[in-house]
């Protein structure tokens, strides 16, 4: 209700700025109310889909179940994963409808495929909650796609029906399907499959660990990704060829409205992608103002696609590919030409090379706050990566493009598979060098939002300085910096000399003990992997080392373990922690924030993370 009522006075305000405007015909601008406008329009409608997207707890007593494939089997180590919408459950013996989305796995022998359905007699269960603090929230990121249970199915379900939808609805699914399964019967090289499914549909999933690495490391993960880079290949390809073709008006109208459609069918077929649906009403809207020679400003294409996604789609603003793909396009808009204009290079070929980098640089200055808020890494040689990798990119789309439409032929096929599996080979050969060469990349890097908010306000100043009023910009600068600075300070003397964390494994603890500067660790059994995912994200938030000293223990047998100095020891049997004096609190994790807990002589350690201050 507060948003509606703010949104209703800003929507009135923008109203009256405008008449003003017509009316005075003065240089004020009410464009900036306009973007206000749809900014909080599209925070109401992810307020009305957080509303309205309750947990559904239908499933619950659900003694079996119906429900339909919606995808094709995802291979798992050990199983496959695939979807499951829910169409009727069994409680006390009577069916009903009912709704809702099951992430499964399965070991059938026979793959599942799109529209078949199922019957299950087992119960499924709640995605659970991140255990440990800063640990990826897999429950919320699930949630976001409407998925709240999960099941392991085995071999333990019936298929009901075996045939396979004959409706529109799972076209575009199937036809994914069969373009990837010719894909890689075209291809011979296996690394090289990978790379073009990910590149040309979107399908990452398949991705070999190392390679995904290498391109990380470059700096080219976006590359991978089916993205606006790819949309705009495409377009330029068919626009391109508008020019040889000499068409009249008209038929150059029809034309171009088949490069609307074109675009639009990538975009369904890759899966809908933010960053690919961004691109897809961008350039469309480009050639429709191309259409009426009167191009639309490139700000309002942007704010019309981000709120036709968040109208479509309220939860894709915490999608990170969304967020990025945003702040890219913005940093190239806003800082590229003032890159470029830092240098006048009179060859050619060096003047095009300059102005790849200066795209690159001015799309990395933007998203690397987020890219350290999110996955706490730089890639050192992210130009270098840019420069020799995207012009393959370039290539391996011009024949990646064709491949997918005609590669049913078989000798043309061949060919196309072999040019396009050596065009990739070479690729993936210089993300490989970039990957071994030392210091590619910068690691266990953070920044919080007070740091991204920052950054951001210096780009802005930069970008405005070309419009005068210097004086006033440096001294927001340097207000920007004394409060910034001032944010750390308070942080830093907040932060508590002596603390304990207690991480909870499958089966066992292990103790970080931070005093005085140190970080100390005690591990009671968490394998590697598990300190990876689950210990390792609060080391980092907290800039505390990967590898930490060792925490030295007294144990005269196995009912108690004194750590030496720490002012703590531990019962394994109870699984309780005693104090030599008592803390200043106890935190448990829960809900992405520590609660509160009542401090005591004791705490048993059940299966929560705890957080001790002393």
């Amino acid at each position: 209700m507060t948003l509606a009522v703010i949104l209703s006075v800003v929507w009135l305000g923008y109203v009256l700025a405008l008449s003003f405007q017509l009316k005075s015909k003065t240089t004020f601008q009410a464009s900036p109310l306009a973007y206000l406008v749809l900014i909080l329009f599209g925070a109401l409608l992810v307020q009305s889909k957080k509303d309205m997207s309750a947990f559904n707890p239908d499933l619950d007593g659900a003694e079996a179940y119906l429900a339909e494939v919606t995808m094709y089997d995802q291979q798992k180590p050990n199983s496959f994963e695939n979807l499951l919408e829910v169409k009727s459950i069994l409680v006390k013996g009577t069916w009903k409808d009912a709704h809702g989305k099951i992430l499964v796995y399965h070991q059938s022998d026979r793959l599942l495929k799109p529209g078949e359905i199922i019957y299950s007699k087992g119960k499924p269960e709640q995605i659970a909650a991140p255990t440990n603090p800063y640990e990826f929230d897999y429950r919320k990121y699930l949630s976001r796609q409407e998925i709240y249970y999960r099941q392991f199915l085995g071999k333990d379900f019936q298929l009901i029906d075996s045939v396979r939808k004959s409706t529109t609805e799972y076209f575009l699914v199937h036809l994914r399907h069969k373009i990837g399964e010719m894909l890689k019967s075209r291809i011979p090289d296996p690394n090289s499959t990978q790379i073009a499914l990910a590149l040309l549909l979107g399908q990452k999933k398949e991705l070999d660990p190392t390679i995904r690495e290498a391109y990380s490391q470059a700096g080219v993960m976006h590359v991978l990704a089916v993205s606006g880079l790819h949309v705009g290949i495409i377009y330029a390809l068919f626009i391109l060829m508008l020019k040889p073709l000499k068409l009249r008006l008209e038929k150059a109208r029809f034309y171009l409205l088949g490069v609307i459609l074109v675009i639009w069918m990538y975009a369904f077929l890759t899966g809908l992608a933010p960053s690919v649906v961004r691109a897809a009403t961008m350039f469309s809207l480009l050639t429709l103002g191309q259409m009426r020679e009167r191009p639309p400003a490139i700000y309002n294409v942007l704010a019309f696609s981000a709120i036709l996604m968040i109208t479509v789609n309220p939860d894709i603003i915490f999608e990170v590919g969304f967020q990025l793909s945003y702040l890219a396009v913005l940093g190239i808009v806003m800082l590229q030409p003032l890159i470029l204009d830092l240098w006048l290079p009179r060859a050619r070929v060096v003047e095009y090379v300059w102005e790849l980098a200066s795209v690159s640089i001015a799309a990395q200055l933007v998203t690397f706050p987020l890219t350290l808020y999110y996955f706490h890494v730089f890639p050192t040689y992210f130009l270098l990566g840019n420069l020799l990798i995207l012009p393959l990119a370039l290539l391996i789309m011009q024949v990646g493009v064709p491949l997918m439409m005609v590669g049913w032929i078989p000798v043309v096929g061949d060919v196309l598979g072999w040019a396009l599996s050596w065009l990739i080979w070479l690729q993936i050969r210089i993300a490989e060098m970039i990957r071994l060469m030392p210091g590619g990349k910068l690691e266990r890097l953070t920044m919080d939002s007070a740091g991204m908010i920052f950054v951001w306000g210096i780009l802005l100043i930069v970008v405005a300085w070309q419009f005068g009023q210097h004086s006033k910009l440096v001294w927001l600068a340097l207000f920007s910096t004394f409060i910034l600075l001032g944010y750390s300070v308070y942080k830093e003397f907040g932060h508590p000399a002596r603390e304990l964390i207690v991480y909870q494994g499958k089966k066992s603890q292990l103790f970080d003990f931070y005093s005085s500067g140190m970080t100390l660790s005690w591990n009671n059994g968490l394998d590697p992997g598990e300190i990876s995912y689950s210990v390792d994200p609060n080391r980092v938030q907290n800039h505390w080392p990967q590898i930490p000293g060792t925490l030295e223990v007294f144990q005269r047998d196995s009912s108690k373990v004194e750590f030496v100095g720490a002012g703590f020891s531990f019962l394994p049997r109870e699984n309780r922690l005693i104090w030599a004096s008592p803390p200043q609190s106890i935190h448990y994790w829960h809900g992405n924030s520590w609660q509160s807990f009542p401090v005591s002589s004791s705490l048993r350690i059940d299966s929560l993370a705890y957080r001790i201050v002393f």
